[in-house]
């Protein structure tokens, strides 16, 4: 059996970001430190921090006064900065900053006197906090379907932003539609999924024009990870999410010649080692691991200023 890697796979510069801000915090105020949600949406990873002194809370209200509090990759609604600013919680930010660059549009069009529509998933953490920036003015649409039932007050004053972990496909088609029941609408001016998502999606067809199963590594709710599965099913392959190499089920690569393995941006490499080893075990009659070509992202996002400062003064 041949397994075949994805380049890229897993962790993403938003990632390791949030993931350093909340270690080096830790380092540097000792625990407790509070961290708004998952900080991202990976078990093994949670469990890591928690083990350091992370405590993962949903309410700011939750975290004691004058605590540290960090904002997930995530990032968070107005009401949720305000409810931290009034405990008196010294917040830091490690929200993504392109998630932040979708934050400062939808203000941007909010002050405009815009209505908004966000292509994004109902219940979504990221489409909570952005939907909070603009909640009188913005609209939630899921498919083709949700566009043909929008009803809007100006169709010469919308605006279309996306959540960043969305099907690059899906997406184009749903503000395809979009354009084509309000011809006027301004969509965004640079695509507001994500390079890491891109780049994995694009790696997940490659890796399907010659793998008959894609085994994707994620979190089952991790929005990005649950997309790459999908795309694999798409492009003819059988794709599966895996938390863990035990998730894996034996009869999915009986009788299979080659398999496509990846991982979604918040889920660590040790994890893709963890599948690879338990493929071997599973394939004794032979075993090729290849990956393919090597793809450099070579995006690093900077450190909340008071921790980079930290860091610095470390070295």
């Amino acid at each position: 059996m041949e397994v075949v890697l994805a380049s890229p796979r897993g962790f993403c510069a938003g990632v390791d970001r949030a993931i350093e801000t909340v270690e080096l915090a830790l380092e540097r105020y000792g625990p407790p430190v509070y961290v708004r949600h998952e900080i991202v949406h990976n078990r093994h990873v949670v469990e890591s921090l928690r083990a350091k002194g992370a405590v993962f809370i949903e309410d700011p209200s939750d975290a004691p006064e004058g605590a540290h509090l960090v904002f997930s990759a995530h990032g968070v609604s107005p009401a949720v900065r305000n409810a931290a600013s009034k405990r008196g919680l010294r917040a830091l930010d490690a929200t993504c900053p392109l998630v932040t660059k979708v934050h400062v549009e939808a203000q941007r069009f909010d002050r405009k006197g815009h209505e908004i529509v966000l292509v994004g998933h109902a219940g979504h953490v990221e489409v909570e906090g952005t939907m909070g920036h603009a909640p009188e003015r913005m609209h939630l649409v899921e498919s083709v379907a949700d566009v043909a039932k929008l009803e809007v007050e100006d169709p010469t004053r919308l605006a279309c932003l996306t959540q960043t972990t969305l099907s690059v496909d899906d997406t184009a088609e749903i503000m395809a539609a979009l354009h084509e029941r309000f011809p006027e609408i301004a969509l965004p001016r640079k695509d507001d999924i994500c390079y890491a998502t891109q780049n994995r999606q694009n790696a997940v067809k490659d890796l399907s024009r010659g793998a008959e199963v894609v085994l994707v590594v994620g979190a089952p709710t991790s929005s990005n990870s649950n997309r790459l599965v999908e795309l694999a099913e798409k492009c003819g392959a059988r794709g599966y999410l895996v938390e863990t190499a035990e998730d894996i089920q034996p009869d999915w690569i009986e009788g299979v010649a080659c398999v496509g393995l990846t991982a979604g941006a918040s889920a660590p490499e040790i994890l893709v080692e963890q599948v690879i080893e338990r493929l071997r075990a599973l394939a004794p009659d032979g075993f090729v691991l290849d990956t393919l070509p090597r793809v450099d992202e070579g995006v690093v996002f900077q450190l909340p200023a008071e921790l980079r400062h930290a860091r610095h003064a470390g070295e």
